[in-house]
């Protein structure tokens, strides 16, 4: 965010440009471009997961539906995508806190069936501390085609640094909650393709329609913000070119998701996490070159 404030960013191009070189940058670029599609495609499959399992609807029609309100926020800009962000998130924490909570208070996670339950079955990324580093690369490699442009419209770099502070602990409690859930629910859970809904499903049918909606929100800003990114490197959002891109980026990532949510996140989110490491490479170069050498690693050209 520091650096799309600093360079003015239409996308992330030029902050990875900028960060981590001519051809590191290069290489990154292409790999955020690709993955953000592939996230887009990822979270269509997840709205007919949703409308299929928990609403008994066509899948078809979820996918459909989350496509077609993604590409309309998208249309208005990056402001409409930051307003739906800022909407969505806080009821989501909310909505995933009270479940956990209450969760976590009757059914206490029994370690001894997790062992067992995790033994018998492979891990996309089998030793833990590599686990969590590509979850926290696969985040970013996500979210940085929204943070670079949205850092240009903040003056203060102190806020930024507070909304990277505040962002940090909070995706870092909810992620934990929420694994410590489902490890508390295991195995039954495992035959879900959004485990988590099964599980506010145990409180009551109301619980379960409300935290299916949450989630499909979420899903929602997942979509529209990966969507943006990926529009957002091909053209500019003020060009006629822009309009048509979203509409058949959207189209393409329908059918696609298509081929299943849990498929979908067990082959591509591992992968766009392994791939998200060259990006933290660069970025970490890019922070060195500015402190040890006069010169950046990469000017844009003006």
């Amino acid at each position: 965010m520091d650096l799309g404030r600093r360079l003015g960013a239409d996308s992330h191009q030029q902050v990875i440009r900028y960060a981590g070189g001519r051809w590191i940058g290069s290489v990154v670029d292409g790999v955020i471009t690709f993955f953000l599609f592939g996230a887009l495609t990822a979270m269509a499959a997840g709205a007919g997961a949703i409308f299929q399992e928990q609403f008994g609807l066509s899948h078809l029609l979820g996918s459909l539906l989350l496509v077609a309100a993604t590409a309309f926020t998208v249309l208005l800009g990056i402001s409409g995508v930051i307003t739906t962000i800022s909407y969505v998130v806080p009821v989501m924490l909310v909505s995933v806190f009270g479940i956990a909570f209450a969760t976590l208070l009757t059914t206490p996670v029994n370690f001894d069936a997790v062992n067992q339950w995790a033994q018998a079955n492979r891990a996309p990324v089998p030793f833990w501390v590599f686990s969590a580093i590509i979850y926290v690369s696969y985040n970013l490699v996500l979210g940085v085609s929204v943070l670079a442009p949205l850092g240009r419209h903040v003056d203060n770099p102190k806020t930024l640094q507070r909304g990277a502070l505040y962002g940090g602990i909070g995706l870092g409690i909810g992620a934990l909650i929420i694994n410590l859930t489902l490890l508390a629910n295991v195995p039954g859970v495992s035959r879900y393709e959004v485990p988590m809904v099964s599980i506010a499903a145990q409180y009551s049918p109301f619980i379960k329609a409300v935290y299916s909606v949450v989630l499909l929100a979420e899903i929602y800003t997942t979509a529209v913000g990966s969507l943006f990114g990926f529009a957002e490197r091909i053209t500019d959002q003020g060009k006629p070119l822009f309009k048509w891109v979203v509409i058949g980026t959207g189209i393409v990532a329908f059918g696609a998701g298509q081929l299943g949510f849990s498929t979908l996140v067990r082959v591509l989110y591992p992968a766009v996490g392994y791939a998200g490491l060259l990006m933290l490479g660069g970025l970490l170069y890019g922070y060195a070159r500015e402190r040890v050498m006069a010169q950046p690693a990469y000017k844009p050209k003006r």
